[in-house]
């Protein structure tokens, strides 16, 4: 054993990963952006906007907890909806934590009754998180958690506002804790483990859901194709927006292009931000035809093929 000149030895450190499970909306995206206390992962008003599993990792105290946040649990129809169901499960399952995240407003309806009876098969410890709570009486709120571990046993139940940060420190030192002890996985600068150009692209997409979120369907995509950090450290990023046909595309660009630009303007503004550099921002609109049936982009997005 080493001890330093102070006398004092060295805490050990603690590491683990962390999965959020819950129906979509339920403010995964957004805890998991609280926790960090930067942006990692996109967050919508529009459900199943988180596609892959995408960490964010935090470091409190002696500990580093990698958190999963795996897309909203909802029924499948849909080639895509199968992929996002199973990565979700498969991240429950391979995590060494897990939290189960219920919206307050919502309650224990049929979709939080399904997931709850699945996550009773996982078999690590599992914490109760429920969220928006600054929108519900606290009696409601006390009912709600009992029923909740009545369902299936928790380990702790935390009420939060995830969009307000109220609750999470006290989630966030309690996972540290949690967490069993090993050496951290991650440098500790690092915030997610998701490439830049992964991000970048993910910025896009939010991007076009704000703006469209009524007229274009899940069908579309949004792929990083060049990312050239230049002599004046600015960098210039070039993007293809991915639909599946042409009337999509059109909505996309709006009017004299009007749409694409106004949606250019808000993704360059945020990774200006977020790399603190100036950015040059270029989107092209293309159509590829099924997109939703080709391996290849479902590996992209991080996401296994289903078969059927």
């Amino acid at each position: 054993m080493t001890v330093e000149a102070s006398g004092e030895t060295p805490a050990a450190t603690r590491c683990g990963f962390v999965a959020l499970i819950g129906a979509p909306n339920v403010g995964k995206s957004t805890l998991v952006n609280a926790l960090v206390g930067a942006k990692v992962t996109i967050v919508s008003r529009k459900v199943q906007t988180t596609r892959a599993l995408i960490r964010g990792i935090v470091i409190e105290n002696n500990a580093q907890i990698i958190l999963v946040d795996t897309p909203g649990i909802f029924s499948p129809k849909r080639r895509l909806d199968r992929a996002m169901v199973s990565t979700a499960w498969s991240g429950a399952h391979d995590a060494d934590l897990v939290c189960v995240l219920i919206d307050a407003k919502i309650g224990i309806d049929e979709e939080a009754e399904a997931i709850l009876a699945k996550a009773a098969s996982v078999n690590h410890d599992k914490i109760l998180v429920i969220n928006k709570v600054d929108l519900v009486q606290r009696e409601k709120l006390l009912a709600l958690a009992q029923t909740a571990n009545e369902r299936m046993p928790f380990a702790r139940t935390f009420m939060i506002a995830a969009l307000s940060g109220d609750g999470v420190d006290d989630l966030r030192h309690t996972l540290a804790e949690m967490v069993a002890p090993g050496p951290f996985l991650y440098p500790e600068d690092q915030m997610s483990d998701a490439p830049m150009r992964h991000l970048a692209a993910e910025i896009t997409r939010e991007k076009i859901f704000r703006k469209l979120h009524q007229e274009l369907p899940y069908q579309s995509t949004v792929e990083t194709d060049k990312w050239e950090e230049r002599k004046d450290k600015s960098v210039r990023i070039e993007q293809t927006v991915f639909v599946e046909r042409e009337s999509q595309r059109k909505i996309v660009l709006g009017a004299g292009g009007a749409t694409i630009k106004s949606i250019g303007a808000d993704a360059r503004k945020e990774l200006a931000e977020i790399l603190g550099v100036p950015v040059h921002l270029f989107l092209f609109v293309k159509v590829r035809e099924n997109w939703g049936d080709d391996p290849d982009r479902y590996r992209e997005m991080g996401l296994e093929f289903p078969k059927e």
